[in-house]
């Protein structure tokens, strides 16, 4: 069963507490209202941003080039390659077939 509103939530959390998963329940309570955002956006967009696979790509991406230099000699070395690196990205997604259009 989804829980579609806030309302539904409040019970679930409250039958956690009543069933003993204290720490469950309060990891619903803190999230609560963050777990309904993808709403703010179209319909046809919630299929696609209920999942990290963007940010675990774009992470993957930064770890894997970073990893081919080893060592930085500063922090401003390292900030130069992010910044090339989610600049080309950025370059990409904006060429290619769209993720998402508004």
């Amino acid at each position: 069963e989804h829980l579609t509103s806030v309302e539904q939530l409040q019970n679930f959390i409250e039958e956690l507490e009543q069933e003993g998963f204290e720490k469950a329940a309060q990891t619903c309570e803190r999230f609560m209202f963050g777990l309904f955002n993808y709403k703010d956006y179209p319909r046809n967009h919630w299929r696609r941003i209920r999942t990290t696979n963007m940010m675990e790509r774009l992470n993957k991406e930064l770890k894997r080039r970073s990893k081919v230099v080893g060592a930085f000699p500063n922090n401003d070395s390292l900030l130069r390659l992010v910044v090339s690196i989610l600049i080309n990205i950025n370059e990409e997604w904006i060429t290619s077939r769209r993720y998402l259009t508004m």
